[in-house]
């Protein structure tokens, strides 16, 4: 599969935040500027608006042969950025005008959305298509896309997070990278690998600023340090000691044994620096591997992946998925079932194998996906690894403690990605050496403790 963009996530606009956090729908005239939605003149067409990274484009090329030739009903696209595309949902399904019948959401949005009454349960369409095989769909998918027992988005494709590392250059040290290594077993193998080729750092991990940049693996971190955010009854903890204990590890083990830039290194610059031959390691989304193991990929074949490094659980790595729902003005939601149907079920993997090949497959949502031996041809090095990833992800409870609200990486609240962006950039001033960890942390439980003091006054109501 081809590797998910990362780091560009945006928290929803103003007036999308405002509506979620007060649990009020605005009345909001569609927002102009975007063009006219392509009519198909047709009352079975449906309107899908969806992000433009490939798997996406893939499924374009491939409705109107596949799925409308069967069905007969007509998808008009709207395909953007992820910038632009999660402004325009957020405005669309804030304003409830009924101009798209499906989004395409992730497992943040969907639980948010979902208590705004702003997209509908789709348990009934479940329920009704028993070839679709919800059953089918990793349990921790099925988790993160469900609200209050209910189901409200089905994935596409998804990620959770694991360690890649060549396997010729521990070989060569003579280390052994475990298959459930700690985070400190982590750091000794990248103190001994550093420098073992010219120009070769011991490892990578995210610098740039950014709540889906930089704190998407140290947040997994944070919490397998045992610490959090906020704790069940929204006690801020961003300056507490494991959180502290947590982001000074990364901080030094960056700054000690990490890759050169790394303030400005996100997703796409990790990945080149391990395919480059830069770093002999990388903590990141499992989904990278797609590209590292592609035939023209200069270490394919070099690589080893191992589970997300733990310290105090069982499991750390994320979860992330790109996800269907249905908003709940549409008013032709049968066809927004069948098209869901169609591009999260099994037949369509079986379609994107045939005709484009296995390697654009959109995995990591179905089990029978990683039993399927034209799959594992392709995928044979990574797909063990991505499964157990996905599949110990627990996004209800991510460490050792309770928490207010689902997510890994994030904390599943409207106010998280502007909480998290900011407290990012001190902490990317910290690998930088403009600030230290403690006063990044500092000033981010003030801005926690904003964010904690609407939650609790909520309650207390």
């Amino acid at each position: 599969m081809r590797p998910i963009r990362h780091g560009t996530r945006r928290r929803p606009t103003a007036v999308a935040a405002a509506a979620l956090s007060t649990g009020l729908v605005a009345s909001l005239s569609a927002c102009a500027g975007w063009g006219a939605v392509g009519q198909g003149g047709s009352d079975d067409a449906i309107n899908v608006l969806m992000v433009n990274n490939p798997q996406m484009v893939d499924l374009q090329q491939l409705t109107a042969d596949n799925f409308t030739a069967k069905t007969g009903i007509k998808v008009n696209f709207t395909v953007l950025p992820e910038n632009d595309v999660r402004d325009k949902i957020s405005q669309e399904f804030t304003s409830q005008a009924g101009q798209y019948d499906v989004a395409s959401l992730s497992n943040f949005e969907i639980p948010i959305y979902a208590k705004a009454k702003w997209i509908s349960p789709l348990d009934d369409f479940i329920a009704k298509d028993t070839a679709f095989d919800q059953a089918d769909i990793l349990k921790p998918m099925q988790v993160s896309l469900s609200s209050e027992g209910k189901v409200y988005g089905e994935p596409f494709y998804g990620e959770s997070s694991f360690l890649m590392y060549r396997k010729d250059v521990l070989a060569a040290k003579g280390l052994t990278m475990p298959a459930n290594p700690t985070w400190q077993q982590v750091a000794d193998i990248a103190a001994k690998v550093d420098g073992a080729e010219p120009g070769m750092a011991g490892i990578c991990l995210r610098g740039q600023p950014g709540w889906g940049q930089l704190f998407a693996p140290l947040t997994t971190v944070v919490n397998t340090f045992g610490g959090t955010w906020f704790e069940k009854d929204w006690t801020p903890k961003v300056n507490a000691a494991e959180f502290k204990e947590a982001t000074n590890f990364y901080v030094d083990l960056v700054r000690q044994h990490g890759e050169n830039g790394a303030p400005q290194a996100g997703f796409t610059e990790c990945l080149n620096n391990l395919s480059q031959g830069s770093v002999a390691m990388w903590y990141d989304a499992t989904s990278a591997a797609g590209s590292l193991e592609a035939k023209d990929s200069p270490v394919r074949g070099k690589i080893g992946y191992a589970a997300a490094p733990v310290v105090k659980t069982a499991s750390s790595g994320w979860l992330y998925a790109w996800s269907w729902s249905i908003q709940a003005a549409s008013t032709k939601q049968e066809n927004a079932w069948k098209f869901i149907s169609w591009a999260s079920g099994k037949d369509y993997e079986q379609l994107v194998g045939e005709k484009l090949g296995w390697s654009r497959v959109p995995a990591g949502k179905r089990a029978s996906t990683y039993d399927n031996p034209d799959y594992l041809e392709e995928a044979g090095a990574f797909a063990a690894p991505t499964k157990a990833a996905i599949e110990s992800a627990d996004p209800a409870n991510p460490g050792v403690q309770p928490r207010p609200a689902l997510g890994i990486q994030f904390v599943d609240i409207p106010e998280f990605p502007d909480l998290g962006t900011q407290v990012s950039q001190d902490v990317s001033a910290a690998i930088a050496g403009k600030t230290t960890v403690d006063e990044a942390l500092d000033k981010g439980q003030k801005l926690a403790a904003d964010v904690a003091e609407r939650y609790q006054s909520r309650e207390e109501q």
